[in-house]
């Protein structure tokens, strides 16, 4: 048999300790955000760094940052074929409310072909699924193109050190193109490949009024209160068709070319199925876009929280002397996040009453990225997917960000990839996470047959 034909049999045959291992691999609580679970981050890693071992990599070890540690392999010794250096992150967000989990988040338990845990989806399932491919191709030949792992555990607080990192071993990290394994297909039994990212800017904004609470009874309707003009300068931020109000937040947006419409059209989607997934009774936004349009390929900004004054149980009567809010904003091809902080100064040095004290902090950012649909290695990811699925790929663009895609075009000069088995209603970074071990299964065989495309 070829080696194609005999990694899949090993594939196949090798599920329940496959099973077994992604178990151990969940059963790790390795969040990034909390610094009691510093050695968590540290035993996730290494048990990734003993699984690239197993693969026969010439070189695997722990890149240290001040921060958590990169796992790094490599195996360049296939002269003349691609470079493929394959991204993915071993942290996990938290996992409270614990009480809203039907089980426990590290006791990964597999119910009706899910495996709830956190990190099932998001993404501990999707760099298991590919190490299992290579090892699989491995146990029959050598790997038919060269490869690099940069396994990050810092992806869900930014990457806070990544981006340095690349910084300084741009020649270390130099590849034909980057397979990032952070991504999903569209539906059970429906492959799909994300083919553009939002990019994101995150800040917080402080308002003060006076330099301490004061009493409502006594100073209510003489002075200004920062809760009701904080809300104000929410409400202006969004016109009556749901346009975004800083000062030339649409100036580099492009306009949506009818052939990109047409193709999100033919997305097997309903409005109705969006009401179900987010759990609301109205859909809003930018007049003038569907609902995939606003997501995909149409920039937006939220506020994500809001706070100040009060808010205990039972009642105090004062008025608050600052008011907080957090917002984003989620930006798409062309539109540099770098430019949103002096957008948002423009409006408030506008809009905020004077004699109000204000303060913006500027928390993350990253930029969106649009991939080439027509280039030789999504049409080898197109092809993969087609003989695992045995239907045609749909491409859709993605409203999230994955802003470490983005960079690496820029520092790396290279495209990427998205090809990952994760489905929309997987509960990532909400309680009661799961991934259908269906697409992990599936996912397995779908890289092998990718890495035979791409070596030829």
């Amino acid at each position: 048999m070829s080696q194609l034909e005999s990694a899949l049999d090993y594939a196949r045959a090798h599920k329940d300790e496959h099973l077994a291992e992604l178990v151990d691999l969940l059963s790790i609580p390795s969040v990034s955000t909390l610094p009691e679970h510093k050695p968590d981050i540290r035993r996730c890693a290494e048990w990734l760094k003993a699984q690239l071992e197993s693969l026969g990599l010439s070189t695997v070890e722990l890149k240290e940052t001040p921060g958590h540690p990169i796992v790094y392999g490599e195996w360049l010794e296939a002269p003349g074929k691609p470079t493929v250096l394959v991204y993915g992150h071993y942290d996990v967000q938290p996992a409270d409310p614990f009480n809203e989990w039907d089980t426990p988040p590290f006791e990964p338990t597999v119910r009706d072909d899910y495996i709830y845990a956190r990190g099932a989806s998001d993404m501990k399932g999707q760099i298991f699924a590919q190490i299992k491919a290579l090892q699989a191709l491995t146990q029959f030949g050598e790997i038919p193109f060269n490869i690099k792992y940069l396994i990050e555990g810092e992806e869900e607080i930014g990457s806070e050190n990544l981006e340095d990192f690349i910084d300084n071993n741009i020649d270390l990290l130099q590849c034909d193109f980057v397979l990032n394994t952070d991504a999903g297909i569209y539906a059970k039994g429906q492959p799909g490949i994300t083919y553009s990212l939002r990019g994101l800017a995150y800040f917080e904004i402080e308002l003060r009024a006076h330099q301490k609470d004061l009493h409502s009874g006594r100073f209510g309707g003489t002075v200004l209160n920062p809760i009701h003009e904080l809300s104000k300068l929410i409400t202006g931020l969004h016109d009556a068709q749901g346009r975004v109000t800083l000062p030339g937040f649409y100036d580099k947006v492009r306009d949506l070319p009818q052939e990109e419409r047409d193709a999100i059209a033919q997305l097997p989607y309903s409005d109705e199925d969006w009401l179900g997934m987010s759990g609301s009774k109205v859909l809003g936004g930018e007049e003038g876009y569907t609902t995939l349009e606003r997501v995909g390929v149409r920039p937006c900004l939220d506020v994500n929280g809001i706070w100040g004054g009060f808010v205990g149980e039972g009642a105090k009567t004062v008025l608050p002397a600052v008011a907080h809010c957090k917002l984003s904003t989620r930006l798409v091809a062309h539109q540099n996040h770098r430019d949103i902080p002096a957008m948002l100064e423009a409006y408030l040095k506008e809009n905020v009453p004077e004699g109000l004290d204000w303060s913006l902090h500027d928390h993350s950012g990253g930029p969106g990225s649009t991939m080439d649909r027509h280039s030789p290695y999504m049409k080898a990811a197109e092809d993969a997917l087609r003989t695992t699925y045995g239907k045609e790929t749909l491409f859709s663009p993605e409203g999230g960000s994955i802003p470490v895609v983005g960079m690496m075009q820029e520092k790396l000069d290279s495209d990427s990839i998205l090809l990952g088995f994760a489905l929309p209603d997987d509960g990532i970074h909400g309680p009661n996470e799961r991934q259908y071990l269906p697409n992990t299964f599936t996912g397995i065989e779908t890289y092998i047959h990718y890495m035979m495309n791409v070596g030829g």
